[in-house]
Parts: structure tokens; C-alpha cells; sequence
């Protein structure tokens, strides 16, 4: 069984031709910057117009190995974070299968304490 990370936005009105350059250069830095080949990243769907207030919209498997997954995690919500804050007027849902992830204005996306180190090593000696 996989847990996947899904994130989306709507509001009324499309991207603009700057907010969606501003959408391409994040998901392209995320790729370059993405720490593992073999998992899967941020990936965003393409809008097939059944949603019409869908703006963005994506999903992302989790590892199956234990000491990827938060490094995993963290990597890709920092991203959806910036997608947020580059489209500050979308209405934002993130969620781990049924669980919300939490936003913060100054930490972004995170769920409590996945940014502790300790417990970064712990789950990498696994």
C-alpha cells in the first residue's frame, strides 16, 4: 500500500502568463534540486478542464524506504509551499491521503516536527 502527498488550487479566475512562468520555473528548480532519481517528485497534472477552478493541481508518492521519506517530504512541500506563495489568492488544499498538512506563514508546509534533525537520522538508520 502507497501514501501519496496531493496538493491543489482553484480560484475563479486562470493563471496569468506570469503566474504560470512563475509555476514552471519552481516545478524546474524543484527537478533540478531533487535529491533522488529513483522516487518520485513533484509532479503536477495536466488540466484536462473538468475542474474549471482548478489552477494546479498534482500528487506525489511517498518512498517505501523510511529514511527517503522525509527528506522526500520536506523537498516536495517546500515546493508546494512556494507554488502557494506565488499564487497568494488560490484556495490551497495539501493532504497526505486523508490527513491536511498544515500551513504556516513562515515555515510553509510542514507537519510538526518533520524538520527535526534527530528524527531525520532515526528514521535514516531504519
Amino acid at each position: 500500500m502507497s501514501v501519496s502527498l496531493y496538493y491543489c488550487a482553484s480560484r475563479a479566475t486562470p493563471l496569468t502568463g506570469a503566474e504560470t512562468a512563475a509555476v514552471e520555473r519552481i516545478v524546474a528548480a524543484h527537478r533540478a534540486s531533487f535529491p533522488y532519481e529513483d522516487q518520485e517528485s513533484l509532479y503536477l497534472y495536466d488540466s484536462d478542464g473538468s475542474r474549471p477552478d482548478e489552477v494546479v493541481a498534482g500528487s506525489t508518492k511517498m518512498p517505501f524506504d523510511p529514511g527517503k521519506v522525509l527528506p522526500v517530504l520536506d523537498h516536495v512541500l517546500g515546493s508546494v509551499s512556494e507554488l502557494r506563495r506565488a499564487l497568494p489568492e488560490a484556495e490551497w488544499r495539501v493532504h497526505m491521503d486523508d490527513l491536511d498538512v498544515p500551513w504556516d506563514e513562515a515555515e510553509g508546509y510542514a507537519f510538526p516536527g518533520m524538520r527535526d534533525p534527530d528524527l531525520a537520522n532515526e528514521l535514516g538508520d531504519l
